[in-house]
């Protein structure tokens, strides 16, 4: 059963219509599943991870932890920080090679093409 929900910031959560997708990981956390933000970012101000950590168990910053995506180990951070083994995950990201390392680290991954496609394959995942 997949309980963890990890997403990529830039072209994610930064689609025009992503407030659709931040009100999902509301209601996604509020319903018990795990949460986590992957970003190649080097890090984000305490103002951002304040603000981010309404939707977010974790938050896990390529240049914080010193491996980036695709490479699987960024994966295996975010599912441990959240508490999860990397198959009950699943990874959104719009960049096909970082679903591809979230693949081979165990995890089911979603290419995010517009939050209307995006919203409907995680409905059928954690239904």
């Amino acid at each position: 059963m997949l309980k963890g929900l990890l997403v990529d910031y830039a072209g994610v959560l930064t689609d025009p219509d992503a407030a659709l997708l931040y009100e999902y990981l509301r209601d996604a956390r509020a319903n018990g599943t795990r949460t986590a933000l992957v970003s190649n970012a080097p890090g984000a101000a305490p103002g951002v991870k304040t603000e981010l950590a309404q939707y977010f168990d974790a938050l896990v910053f390529s240049g914080e932890v010193g491996v980036a995506k695709p490479n699987r180990e960024i994966y295996l951070v975010a599912a441990e920080r959240i508490g999860l083994a990397a198959p009950r995950c699943v990874f959104v990201d719009d960049a096909e090679r970082n679903v591809r390392g979230a693949v081979a680290a165990g995890m089911v991954g979603v290419q995010h093409r517009t939050i209307a496609e995006t919203l409907d394959e995680l409905a059928a995942l954690f239904s």
